[in-house]
């Protein structure tokens, strides 16, 4: 039978670079739709972006004024996911939201391989709610949410950098059903995998979003930005993506053992110290897949800036517990030109940095 769920009522600091090249085939920002959605932030600004037909000549579509001044006077914002056409070359029914609202999805054929990636800024935690649900869990149907983005075997956060084991991250509704009707992430990005069979079934789901004090595993929406990652007191590890060739600064550092305190050495890197910001570059998703680019092991005050030319961009912070550590940093995108002039040179050279 069915499974329903009814409605409720000072000085430059020069960063040291690793020996060796990426080697990663680069192909991320083509295979994906998600990566499509970051790069439309660049053509306006706005927050509220959709996918539509990714085979569309223009597959984006920013929201009118009308309707942004609806959703800053109140009201829901309701549409329905997108459903993959009956056609060889459809894409599947992939989505991406990175509004709040209600959202339903009804199939009108089977669905079998459907999901929706949801992301907020980088201060926002989400939260996803079962409204109405009505799969076929004995027939093959299934409902699930992910903590975090998966594609292509790759997560973001890593299993590393998460608070959560893997098995843990996956909440199904076929197992949990009535009883976690509301789902909340760990960080800015949370995605829904589902697979329905027969046409008329579907689900209704609410998207809302909360502050989040202390950000920790951030996908950034745009190619550009300013950000501050702070960890008081906690022995985790925090990773900022940003899906683009950009550059990148690091304004101010600061890491709870005096400065100079742990001399670096060049080729040793930060082993053995307890608190640590590295750069990570490659052509996935997930941070521990990725090439370790430059690492810092001391406090500082300054500007330390780094040309990284692969698909996605990593700063990751590595914290004991012991102390408050601190970085602010900006970035913005690599000029097109200059990924142009690197392309034409080999995918060692154009994925690996330049000071």
């Amino acid at each position: 039978m069915p499974r329903r769920l009814l409605p409720a009522g000072s000085e430059q600091q020069v960063l040291s670079a690793h020996g060796g090249a990426a080697t990663m085939p680069s192909a991320f920002q083509l295979q994906c739709h998600l990566v499509l959605i970051l790069l439309a932030a660049s053509k306006g600004d706005t927050r509220y972006l959709e996918v539509r037909d990714a085979g569309e000549d223009e597959p984006f579509l920013l929201l009118s004024e009308d309707l942004k001044r609806e959703l800053s006077a109140g009201h829901i914002y309701r549409r329905s996911l997108r459903r993959a056409e009956p056609s060889p070359v459809s894409a599947g029914c992939i989505d991406m939201l990175s509004i709040e609202g209600q959202f339903t999805f009804t199939a009108d054929q089977p669905q079998l391989h459907c999901a929706t990636f949801f992301i907020g800024e980088p201060e926002e935690l989400l939260t996803i709610e079962y409204d109405f649900v009505n799969i076929d869990c004995q027939g093959g149907d299934f409902l699930k949410v992910f903590d975090g983005w998966i594609l292509k075997g790759e997560k973001f956060p890593s299993s590393l950098d998460h608070p959560l084991p893997t098995s843990q991250r996956y909440t199904d509704f076929c197992e949990s059903g009535a009883v976690q009707r509301s789902i909340r992430s760990s960080q800015n990005v949370a995605m829904i995998f589902f697979r329905i069979h027969q046409p008329g079934n579907g689900f209704t789901i609410t998207v809302k979003k909360s502050a989040n004090l202390f950000p920790c595993n951030v996908i950034s929406q745009t190619p550009s930005g300013r950000f501050t990652m702070v960890i008081p007191h906690q022995h985790r590890n925090c990773s900022f993506s940003i899906i683009y060739p950009v550059v990148i600064k690091i304004s101010d550092l600061i890491l709870g053992h005096l400065n100079g305190l742990f001399l670096k050495n060049p080729s040793v890197g930060c082993a053995g110290v307890g608190d640590f910001v590295e750069l990570l570059g490659g052509t996935g998703l997930d941070p521990s897949k990725m090439f370790p680019l430059a690492d810092l092991c001391h406090s500082f005050h300054g500007s330390a800036q780094m040309k990284i030319g692969c698909d996605n961009t990593v700063l990751r912070m590595v914290s004991s517990g012991k102390h408050i550590n601190r970085v602010t940093f900006e970035y913005y995108q690599l000029d097109l030109q200059e990924i142009e002039n690197r392309k034409e040179n080999s995918i060692e050279e154009f994925c690996f940095p330049g000071i």
